[in-house]
């Protein structure tokens, strides 16, 4: 600690603080004498600060005897260490400390410590103090009207002076002992007689007992009564008022209550700073003080104004330059507050604007790829293979057809509609939009996202866009609009490629063949690929096996029909809202359905846009079989339509007859006997699953 004390006195100089200690005191006496006022100066610049106190005693040629008192226990070596360098830094003197005596008063820590040095200073001072005996003596009016807060007080503490300032708050004080109406609040000593004497050199400081009420000027009676308030008005305190007008305090109304809520009950109590000097003559002690006050209005609440001060010493001035520098560091605080209050607002927008921009980001990329990004990977490091995904697309059924017929405006408008929902969707399932091509939506489940319920979740999605589309209509015609949906699962590698603008992209056959499962399909029919099928077995999902599809490159494909899905009571709910689902065991089926002859099918003609597929394709025939036999499509620009020609030339979808597999009492592979179609499908509509 001793060394920390040596070391601290440097530290604090580079602070700037070596500069009030250079000039603390001409010797090492008056630096020491000096050290509590260095601590009550440092109490104003840290309002908090409990600063240890200094006070000295039997002074000498060969030093001084330093008394060191301090709430903080175990910092005496500290203080000595700090005492040892400030003679040797400033005034190149070796002190030599000997502690005489340590004792534990109360909370404080009473240490007294002699200090040997060459204090030659103080026969210098006696000196002088035998030639000022010569000088001119005063009065003591004029004496007290030099200082007008002053106390003149005798052995037994009764006070047998005070002064015109002080009489005005304290008249009753003259016969008082003086502890009994104010607390010694520095140095930390004894109020008595014996400790005033001992230490001459320490600046007092004293607090009344009692609070201080400023005598109110109140008018109780009004005397030209011409205003309804003037009752009202009779108990304003008019100075208080006009007071209060200068320094910023607002005056509400005329009601003395409201006019005084602010200065609560006017209590303060009068702090007065100074020294204690011993006149022998008057076998007396006398306070030379001046008031200690926070502020303008402080004083004017005890009472007190600008000329009780002492106008021969700068306590007038202090307390005006201390006023407005409080005024000017509250006007800069105002303006800081302000400041901080539209950073605050700032930082607020700017808060509100990257969530904004965070969730445009991640719509365009999953969120955990964009923090990867963030943090400076390399795009092609986002790449990752993922095993087992399960990807859906979608499109416009007559797309072409429609936007022949309407404005770009109008496509415009549909897709954003038909997109706004599908979108709602995708949050709901957990499933990542991928991209939208034209009328073609595409989404996947499992990347970036891993579950082992990316089926599931996709065949969720794919039941509610059906569902949902029913209430949206074509703008060319009116008519609902129509919707095909493949699902396909396998392996994919998803990631971001390139620099300009980037975009999560999944690679891979599994994307190929999700796609061709929706351009084989047929409207308002949600098709899905066996690889699909074995992830949903033992699910809540109904099917019905379609076949065997060639997709390009001559890959046959076995395809199943989603009709819907059962509710927790067993219930089927069927992916067309106008489709009573019905539970239909495997014999039932049977006995439900005639056999079909494929030379009697009846098939309602293709007009419009289809015209020109029929002439390309009228010589070709699909033959589906049962039991899982080859299909044989037309494909034509990679789009398989499943076609067959009628007697007649027209064009329509065969009635597919197809064996159920065994049921289980989990998947339902349902097909519905002719006639259970609700009268509100429209005439074209597929959407039922009635072939």
């Amino acid at each position: 600690m001793n060394s920390w004390g040596v070391y601290f006195l440097g530290f604090v100089g580079k602070y700037g603080y070596d500069r009030i200690l250079k000039v603390l005191g001409r010797h090492v006496r008056d630096f020491v004498n000096g050290l509590d006022n260095l601590h009550e100066y440092l109490r104003f610049s840290y309002p908090k600060v409990q600063p240890p106190t200094f006070f000295c005693q039997e002074e000498s040629a060969t030093g001084v005897t330093l008394h060191y008192r301090s709430k903080r226990k175990g910092y005496l070596h500290y203080a000595m260490g700090q005492l040892r360098q400030m003679g040797k830094q400033f005034y190149d003197t070796d002190i030599h400390v000997e502690v005489l005596s340590e004792q534990l008063v109360g909370d404080y820590s009473h240490v007294t410590m002699r200090l040997n040095f060459d204090n030659s200073a103080y026969r210098y001072i006696q000196k002088e103090d035998e030639e000022e005996q010569e000088i001119l003596p005063i009065t003591s009016d004029f004496f007290f009207e030099v200082f007008p807060f002053n106390i003149v007080f005798r052995q037994d503490m009764v006070v047998h002076n005070v002064g015109s300032g002080l009489a005005t708050v304290f008249p009753d004080l003259d016969g008082k002992k003086i502890n009994d109406a104010f607390l010694l609040a520095r140095p930390l000593v004894e109020f008595t007689w014996n400790m005033i004497i001992s230490h001459p050199n320490n600046l007092f400081e004293i607090m009344s007992k009692e609070p201080v009420k400023r005598e109110r000027n109140l008018h109780n009676r009004v005397q030209n009564s011409d205003y309804e308030n003037a009752n009202r008005t009779a108990d304003v305190d008019v100075e208080l008022m006009a007071f209060q007008s200068i320094i910023g305090d607002d005056y509400k109304d005329g009601n003395s209550a409201n006019a005084m809520e602010s200065w609560g009950d006017g209590s303060r109590c009068l702090k007065l700073k100074g020294q204690m000097r011993y006149m022998p003559e008057w076998e007396s002690i006398i306070f030379l003080g001046t008031p200690v006050m926070e502020s303008l209005s402080a004083m004017f609440k005890t009472g007190l104004y600008i000329n009780d001060l002492s106008m021969h010493d700068s306590s007038r001035d202090l307390v005006l330059a201390g006023t407005q520098q409080s005024e000017e560091l509250k006007r800069a605080l105002i303006q800081e507050q302000k400041k901080s209050s539209k950073l605050e607002e700032s930082m607020k927008m700017l808060d509100y604007e990257m969530k904004k921009t965070d969730d445009l980001l991640y719509r365009m990329i999953p969120k955990p790829v964009a923090k990867r990004l963030r943090k400076g990977e390399p795009a092609v490091n986002t790449c990752e293979v993922f095993p087992d995904v399960t990807i859906l697309f979608s499109d416009v059924v007559g797309f072409t057809r429609i936007c022949s017929h309407i404005t770009p405006m109008q496509v415009v408008s549909m897709l954003n509609t038909m997109y706004t929902l599908f979108d709602t969707l995708s949050e709901k399932h957990r499933v990542f939009k991928v991209e939208t091509i034209g009328d073609a939506y595409m989404v996947v489940a499992g990347a970036p996202e891993k579950t082992k319920y990316h089926a599931h979740n996709i065949c969720d999605m794919a039941l509610d866009m059906v569902r949902s589309i029913d209430h949206l209509k074509d703008p060319s015609n009116g008519n609902n609009i129509q919707i095909r949906v493949g699902i396909h699962s396998g392996m994919v590698v998803a990631g971001v490629v390139g620099h300009k603008m980037p975009r999560y992209g999944l690679h891979g056959d599994t994307v190929h063949t999700a796609s061709a499962m929706e351009s084989n399909g047929k409207e308002m029919h949600i098709q899905l690929s066996s690889a699909t099928y074995e992830h949903l077995k033992g699910s809540h999902f109904i099917f019905e096996r379609r076949g065997t599809i060639t997709i390009k490159g001559n890959v046959e494909i076995e395809t199943y029909w989603l009709k819907g899905k059962r509710d927790k009571d067993g219930n089927a709910q069927a992916a067309c809202p106008q489709f009573e689902a019905q539970t239909i065991s495997k014999a039932a089926i049977s006995a439900a359905e005639p056999p079909i002859d494929e030379e009697e099918q009846v098939f309602p003609s293709v007009t419009g846009e289809d015209e020109d597929d029929v002439k390309s394709i009228r010589s070709q025939r699909i033959k589906m079989e049962t039991s899982g036999n080859s299909l044989e499509e037309s494909m034509e620009e990679g789009r398989a339509e499943e076609l067959s020609v009628s007697k007649d030339g027209g064009l329509q979808d065969p009635h597919i007859e197809m064996e159920s597999p065994e049921f289980d009492g989990r998947d339902s592979i349902m097909q519905s006997p002719e006639g259970s179609c609700d009268s509100r499908c429209s005439e074209k509509s597929t959407m039922c699953s009635i072939s």
